[in-house]
């Protein structure tokens, strides 16, 4: 009996039928793509449906991590701004201040004044393109003068007085009580609680309601991307 053909010699075979066919002169080059087509699938338009598919939510992931990463930004800078306007507005350009008189003015904010308003635009101005009309500044501290005086109240309830920029380069508004009031330092009148507030007004990178999802928890922002940051720090000063 006559065994089966090993795997070697059967390719052989297959490789010599193939031959013998495509050298015949019956041979129809064109029968045969058509036959071999049939067997392909069409595995290239089902890669373009996936793609669909999935990329409008691969945009919206990385438009909505574009415009947290701009609004964190923002924070970190609001939020240093304050603090750095308060702590000058107790200290001045020494530490102690010593009395009333080496305090700095609170403004007006602009770039040639060593004032409280003047250094929180300052620090502001590195990283928010629109600081100088969209950042509102209300200082208040001692400084603040309303007739002769720059405290208002007596006794455990006395304040400071504030003023309030709304733009840079400005001479800032009138001075009075404050919007929002600051709080009696717990101490007073020893002491006075100086106080910085820096409200923020900005669009993300990127609006549109799908974009910002990221966002509408902090209730900061709407679902259109239009924000509203605000900051403020409260330090004592001794009188």
């Amino acid at each position: 009996m006559i065994g089966q053909p090993g795997p070697a010699l059967r390719r052989e075979l297959a490789q010599g039928n193939m031959l013998a066919r495509w050298t015949s002169p019956k041979y129809n080059a064109s029968a045969d793509m058509r036959m071999r087509g049939s067997f392909i699938k069409p595995e290239s338009g089902q890669a373009l449906l996936e793609m669909a598919v999935v990329l409008p939510f691969l945009l919206i992931l990385i438009f909505n991590a574009i415009n947290f990463g701009y609004f964190f930004i923002i924070a970190l800078n609001i939020t240093a701004a304050p603090r750095s306007g308060v702590e000058y507005s107790i200290m001045g350009s020494s530490t102690p201040a010593g009395d009333l008189d080496g305090l700095p003015k609170a403004t007006p904010a602009n770039s040639t004044s060593a004032t409280v308003a003047a250094l929180a635009y300052q620090d502001l101005q590195g990283a928010l393109a629109t600081y100088a009309t969209n950042a509102t500044v209300q200082v208040c501290s001692q400084q603040v003068l309303i007739s002769g005086s720059g405290v208002n109240g007596t006794g455990s309830s006395m304040k400071a007085n504030c003023v309030t920029c709304s733009s840079y380069p400005s001479s800032c508004g009138t001075p009075g009580s404050g919007s929002p009031v600051p709080s009696a330092d717990p101490n007073a009148p020893k002491f006075r609680l100086h106080r910085v507030d820096i409200t923020y007004s900005f669009q993300t990178l990127i609006p549109g309601t799908p974009f910002n999802l990221a966002l509408i928890p902090a209730s900061l922002c709407t679902s259109t991307g239009n924000c509203t940051f605000h900051r403020q720090v409260s330090m004592r000063a001794m009188d």
